[in-house]
């Protein structure tokens, strides 16, 4: 099972998809844009026939905007066009909704319908009549197959709303009115719809993920053109600039690692195991012990505590598998959950479950998932309910909704709550109550960082939800807002055994001004970026003796930024597992931009423990870091798996998360001296206009470039106008580098000092130093340079009084 799964995820033809869902975006929003300013004319039909439809969409624009409005639905369609064709390809749909049948070219359901042939349980009598009067001619329409079409999409989209409301909303409005008119040309998107989705796409419901980062693609692309630009991120764009869909091997590293280990440790005879590629085992009593004073390649495993701290005692105990409660809360389109999907149904199946309730039971008890993006939680809910189906065939007529949850804004006027509360009962709500039913005014910016005041809502929504306020209407208005916060604030509760996530990206530069303060304010240690806040998030969610496991950028374990971060991590919870991918562990992405790592978290600390690490930055695609990690898994001494502690982490100033190293560099950190005490470090110029102060060397006469000046005084006696700089530049050890110059005369110094602070450090100008390129790959290399030069941000620099000091710092 899982070797199909993975073959489709790696050779599914992404290329084909991405095209086709970034044309299918541009074509929809064309399309809906021309439908809409013809149901807008004064004297439309749409006006005369459907008035009411008419008037909630000039509502929705004037709330929303018409763009808004416009990208709304086209997404809409797209999403109810890809999943019919997925439902076809799996013959879910007893007849063809937009698939010919075989040997034929028009929908089954039209050809179906031109013989006389119309599924009476889809299609009402009423509308029946109306297809037949198109199809035979009785009703007059310059394109009559096309109408009469269009009204079976119709119907089978009220159809499946039995089965899957959240993605098939009853149609009877102003979507209906915007739906795209060409659905059966060959030019139609229809067709191209089948054409990208073909049964070997359709293999797996996670071509859904798929076709969702691709939709988005392009938008992403013009928020990040924006970005350059100075441009923050706004809610609405959050989902488009944060989405990226994981590959799938991970995404079993992470689910097999935290829920296939929570598993395996309340049943370790489970056999389970078997059919966990990625799963790391924990390491048993004796296979820890290496002479701690060994530098050999597992030196790296230091050992000066007992194997037996890797016992783990302290972990959540589970009586049957309904207890299990496993939540992704930035879930996309629930990828993450389809797989632990899989995981539990084969937990039931060993406990001995019956198999056709097993689906039920995963839907109701097991999964959650939150989002802020209404389309991706339609596609999360869509692929966990095919998942569904797949294993039982007749679970549509179960009418089980899974456990997805869209974050909506909600507010309330100023003297709303009083009015409600004095109503329903004032000692119902408390202080903390009321502070939780304010925190979702900005759900679709702050999404499932929301802590709320009150962690356990369970009772209060029974009580509210009793509470009978349907003859006053203003207050029924009310209630349901105070019900959708507490709902909302429920899956936003610690209640989760395992929380699995790929979180959003987004850098404090990119937030926009509520987003920037508001982080500040509530995740002060881990406001640098989205997915770092995530982390912190995620760790609360969990009951105690939980477990985290995420992919994340990797600069939390080593950046400055985050030492607080990361001393936190480190001194309250435990790292249990790590997959450091460095680079390109994402095909869709080329270049070096995403560098990520993978890893498992408890919220109970052990600073004892020893996590188990994989090094994988060298491989340079997913196939290659997948093999890695099998090897590693495989194979407990290979040689890039360590287990290190976090004692030995903390050994380290700052505490980077550096698990490769060995024992003898372990023991300088903590025996040895800091290079402080011999050197310090200063940062460099910024011109903030290079071209008009820099140039290469040969560019400009050696008789205006003094060399050698110890000072600035020294060099402005000179009245010569330019100074070598040292600027960085590539990878080159001990000396070298020396290609620039800068004008530096008193003039030039003048501008530079009066335009704010672009010279840090200007008294160590001139000076003997040791430096290096700011940012370099893959390793830094240090070079020496004489009195003279300047030296700008591109490189920092290191100073010491004593000549002898910076020689043997270098």
């Amino acid at each position: 099972m899982y070797t199909k799964i993975v073959k489709v995820s790696c050779d599914m033809e992404t290329a084909r998809l991405k095209k086709f869902a970034q044309y299918a975006r541009r074509s929809l929003i064309e399309q809906v844009s021309a439908k809409l300013e013809l149901v807008l004319a004064e004297d439309s039909a749409a006006r005369r026939e459907n008035a009411e439809a008419v008037k909630r969409l000039e509502e929705q624009i004037n709330a929303h905007g018409e763009s808004q409005v416009v990208e709304r639905i086209a997404y809409i369609w797209f999403n109810r066009f890809c999943a019919l064709r997925f439902m076809d390809v799996k013959r879910y749909t007893r007849i063809a909704v937009v698939s010919p049948a075989e040997g034929q070219f028009q929908p089954e359901v039209l050809a179906e319908a031109k013989m006389g042939h119309i599924d009476a349980g889809m299609v009402g009598d009423k509308i029946r009549q109306q297809i037949f009067a198109l199809l035979d001619g009785k009703t007059p329409s310059n394109d009559p197959q096309g109408e009469a079409y269009r009204l079976l999409v119709v119907g089978a989209c009220n159809y499946w709303h039995r089965a899957m409301p959240f993605l098939f909303q009853r149609i009877a409005d102003y979507t209906e009115l915007l739906m795209p008119d060409d659905l059966l040309s060959g030019n139609s998107i229809l067709a191209y719809t089948r054409e990208a989705m073909t049964p070997d796409v359709c293999e797996d419901v996670e071509v859904i993920g798929w076709l969702y980062q691709f939709y988005i693609s392009e938008k992403k692309d013009k928020v990040f053109a924006g970005l350059k630009k100075r441009k923050k991120i706004a809610p609405q764009d959050i989902p488009a600039a944060t989405q990226l869909f994981t590959p799938h091997w991970i995404v079993r590293y992470l689910v097999e690692n935290s829920l296939g280990r929570l598993w395996m440790l309340n049943r370790p005879d489970s056999r389970l195991v078997e059919r966990m590629d990625y799963y790391i085992k924990p390491v048993e009593s004796g296979e820890c012990e290496v002479d701690s004073k060994s530098d050999s390649a597992h030196s790296r495993l230091p050992t000066s505590h007992p194997a037996s701290a890797n016992a783990e005692h302290d972990f959540i105990k589970i009586n049957s598998p309904e207890e299990i409660k496993i939540c992704d809360p930035a879930c996309g389109s629930g990828h993450m959950l389809t797989y632990a999907f899989d995981l539990l149904y084969a937990i039931y199946e060993e406990e001995g479950y019956e198999s056709a309730e097993i689906p039920t039971l995963i839907l109701t008890h097991n999964l959650y998932g939150i989002e802020i993006d209404e389309r991706a939680g339609e596609l999360a809910a869509f692929a966990l309910t095919m998942k569904a189906r797949a294993k039982q065939r007749r679970f549509f007529r179960k009418k089980v909704q899974p456990n997805i949850c869209v974050l909506e804004n909600v507010r309330f006027d100023e003297g709303e709550l009083k009015s409600y509360m004095d109503f329903v009962g004032r000692d119902l709500f408390t202080a903390p109550l009321q502070t939780t039913l304010r925190q979702f005014e900005e759900a679709d910016n702050f999404g499932s960082l929301i802590r709320p005041a009150v962690t356990n809502v369970g009772e209060m929504l029974k009580i509210l939800e009793s509470k009978n306020v349907s003859g006053q209407l203003f207050l029924s208005i009310t209630h349901k807002k105070v019900l959708q916060v507490l709902r909302q604030a429920d899956y936003l509760s610690p209640k989760y055994h395992v929380v699995i996530a790929n979180p959003p990206y987004m850098g404090s530069k990119g937030m926009n001004g509520s987003l920037a303060a508001w982080a500040k304010l509530n995740y002060k240690n881990s406001k640098a970026d989205l997915f770092s806040m995530f982390i912190v998030r995620n760790l609360a969610l969990i009951q105690r003796g939980g477990s985290v496991a995420m992919i994340t950028m990797q600069g939390w374990m080593f950046l400055s930024t985050y030492e607080r971060l990361r001393k936190a991590l480190l001194s309250q919870n435990t790292i249990l597992s790590m997959a450091h991918l460095g680079a390109r562990a994402f095909d869709s992405i080329g270049g070096e931009v995403v560098a990520t790592t993978a890893f498992v978290l408890k919220n109970i600390n052990n600073q004892r423990f020893k996590g188990s690490y994989l090094r994988l930055v060298n491989g340079s695609s997913e196939s290659e870091k997948e093999k890695a990690i099998v090897e590693a898994v495989r194979n407990s001494i290979c040689a890039w798996r360590y287990l290190v502690s976090a004692t030995d982490i903390m050994t380290i100033p700052g505490y980077p998360i550096a698990y490769w190293a060995s024992g003898a560099m372990l023991r300088l950190f903590s025996e040895g001296r800091s290079i402080t005490e011999f050197v310090n470090s200063r940062d460099g110029l910024t011109t903030g206009n290079n071209e008009a102060f820099i140039r290469y060397h040969w560019e400009i006469s050696r008789d205006r470039v003094e060399f050698g000046a110890e000072t600035p005084d020294k060099f402005w006696q000179t009245k010569k106008r330019f100074a070598p700089l040292i600027k960085g530049g590539s990878y080159r050890k001990w000396y070298g580098n020396l290609i620039n110059v800068i004008t530096y005369d008193e003039q030039s110094y003048t501008i530079l000092a009066e335009s704010g602070n672009k010279l840090p450090s200007r008294e160590f100008y001139f000076r003997e130093n040791i430096n290096w390129t700011r940012i370099s790959s893959p390793s830094g290399s240090f070079r020496y340079t004489a009195y003279g030069c300047i030296f700008e941000s591109a490189s920092l620099c290191a100073y010491s009084h004593d000549p002898s000091n910076l020689r043997f710092a270098l």
